[in-house]
């Protein structure tokens, strides 16, 4: 068993934590991800500002506090912060060993960076093009003896995935441990949302202190057990591990470039205080394919909030409309989208209350269009609209943004390096089995025939902590009257939200602490059809929604197309990460079976 513990989610995470995490207890290694659809884009931006750039500032400044102390504790690091730059990391890492005249081992994984051949592949425009690579050039880079081992785009999951390879010799054919330790990096990978960061159950965790990190102790099997240091806030349970679990997914195959794993055969139970024990991942050979995330500038944008206050809200919105619009008409925009929203309330007590507000969001190729030219047409009307106008921020200039999408390759196709610091090259061979997959829908189909889904799952029915089927008659049957209550969804549910790309993810399940869990979740599978979320959440009507089941995790996971646009750095929407999207899914109100709120 080795112990891996993360300290970063995302690029802007808690400076602390690195520090925290090699001071609170034993690691065997210590890994962070930093790189997201939306970071890529800022480190390009940066890049195209200094080509020395293009890597996770903040990873180096937390590095140059903890370097000594991760060599003293014998701590190995392995993180994506090289981002676009790997190369260039790794040498201000070298430079800062050499200047605290600490003996250290850096290696980088590079290959993922496919700009130079964006033409070639037809994606002309794209300011980042980056394949995501898998675990096994890491594996590579540790086994050949690095302390510190630097990526660029590989998936989340890699920087641990690639740890337990290099410890417990796993090979390309052994899918099912690897399926294991992808599952335990994905729970870890983002950091405090593993215990109790962004819990609908927050209520029930301690919250006096900051969150710890999580840690992953992974068995040679692939089996693992999610923990954190002793004496952190926060906590782990079956509920915060299955938040994570369910978070940013599809369907049930989570498609990773060194295995596919099968998410419906997961088994959560716990494992004494603050730990959950993760088994029966199955695994089956990977896709021949592996994702390429595109970045490209779309142009500039902007925006207006106008603040509506009291009587005849829904007029005063129509008028600024109206005088605004006629303005706009007369620029050079490409999209111009409206929004009222409704906070105001009746007989108001304080004028907050009584307040609505109105957005008003422009995109153009003319930065001047979406900058001054509209913000100056929307502030003539200070003296000339409707009564109490004010705005919520001065007039700003138009901001950049960018257009994500999807590409996908051939894994044979893209280069996977390792780079030591003795400048010696080591060339990670593609996966020598793959299966056929729909890169679109996530389904794949396994050539080897080595995935078999649990009986439980092949039934539709729910495993609840150990994992074996329910063989109570009528397994999540209600019993009672048929009586209903109008409550809140979420006084039944948990829900964790995201995006993926121009899509926003939803997962929903029920606790693990509810004493008629199978029932419930016989009734969430029944009752959240795509056609019920359209109605629950009216922002998704007319989009594509996909629902998919994972009994052995009592949830639902939920899939809203282009509900984003074109990815979080384009979208206009008051959430544009859908960070709360499963918030807004637990706050409507739903007839549930009374029986199962006793």
């Amino acid at each position: 068993m080795i112990r891996i513990g993360n300290c970063s989610g995302f690029y802007g995470d808690r400076l602390s934590a690195m520090r925290e995490m090699l001071e609170g207890g034993h690691l065997d290694y210590l890994t962070g991800d930093y790189l997201a659809e939306l970071t890529m884009l800022i480190l390009g931006k940066d890049r195209m500002k200094d080509a020395d750039l293009g890597y996770a500032k903040t990873f180096l400044r937390q590095l140059t506090h903890c370097l000594a102390l991760a060599r003293e504790k014998q701590v190995k690091i392995v993180t994506n912060a090289g981002g676009l730059n790997p190369a260039g990391l790794a040498d201000k890492i070298r430079e800062i060993a050499t200047e605290q005249g600490v003996e250290v081992r850096v290696a980088h994984v590079e290959g993922d960076d496919l700009i130079a051949r964006s033409a070639e592949l037809g994606w002309e425009g794209a300011l980042t093009a980056n394949a995501y690579l898998g675990a096994f050039g890491i594996a590579e880079a540790l086994t050949a003896g690095a302390d510190i081992v630097v990526t660029g785009r590989v998936t989340d999951a890699s920087v641990i995935v690639g740890p337990a390879i290099a410890e417990h010799g796993w090979g390309r054919e052994d899918h099912d441990q690897l399926a294991g330790a992808v599952v335990a990096g994905h729970i870890i990978e983002c950091g405090t949302q593993a215990t109790g960061g962004n819990f609908s159950g927050f209520t029930d965790i301690d919250t006096s202190r900051p969150l710890g990190f999580p840690i992953a102790e992974i068995a040679a099997d692939g089996t693992s057990v999610i923990t954190k240091h002793p004496g952190t806030g926060g906590a782990v349970t079956i509920d915060t591990v299955t938040a994570q679990l369910v978070y940013e997914i599809g369907g049930p195959v989570y498609l990773n470039p060194d295995v596919a794993t099968h998410l419906d055969t997961i088994e959560l139970a716990a494992d004494g205080e603050d730990r959950v024990r993760v088994s029966g991942v199955q695994g089956s050979p990977p896709p021949a394919t592996t994702k390429v995330a595109l970045n490209s500038l779309g142009g500039f944008r902007n925006s207006v909030e106008f603040v509506l206050t009291g009587l005849d809200i829904e007029t005063k919105a129509d008028w600024v409309r109206a005088q605004l619009g006629s303005a706009l008409d007369r620029l050079p925009l490409d999209e111009v989208d409206w929004e009222l929203v409704r906070t105001d309330r009746a007989d108001p007590a304080t004028e907050p209350e009584a307040a609505a507000i109105l957005r008003c969001h422009v995109k153009s190729q003319d930065a001047r269009a979406a900058g001054r030219a509209f913000s100056g047409a929307a502030i003539e009307l200070a003296l000339a609209s409707y009564p109490g106008f004010h705005v919520t921020a001065p007039p700003s200039a138009a901001s950049p943004f960018g257009v994500y999408r999807a590409a996908y390759v051939a894994q044979a196709d893209v280069p996977h390096v390792v780079v030591m610091d003795d400048g010696r090259r080591i060339d990670i061979a593609p996966p020598p089995t793959v299966a056929g997959e729909d890169p679109a829908s996530g389904a794949i189909s396994s050539a080897s025939g080595a995935y078999s889904p649990s009986e439980s799952a092949k039934r539709g029915e729910f495993a609840p902590l150990g994992g074996a089927a329910n063989a109570e008659p009528g397994p999540g049957e209600l019993t009672g009257d048929g009586e209903t209550v109008r409550k809140a969804l979420g006084r039944l549910v948990y829900a964790r939200s995201g995006d993926k790309g121009g899509a926003a993810n939803i997962g929903v399940w029920i606790p693990s602490d509810h004493p008629r869990r199978e029932a419930a979740y016989t009734w969430l599978a029944a009752t959240l059809t795509a056609d019920r979320v359209r109605q629950l959440l009216p922002e998704t009507a007319g989009l594509d929604i996909a629902v998919h089941a994972l009994p052995n995790l009592a949830a639902v996971n939920l899939v809203v197309e282009k509900l984003l646009g074109d990815g979080v750095a384009s979208s206009t929407r008051f959430d544009p990460q859908a960070k709360a999207v499963g918030e807004w899914l637990r706050a409507r109100l739903v007839d549930i079976p009374r029986e199962l709120l006793a």
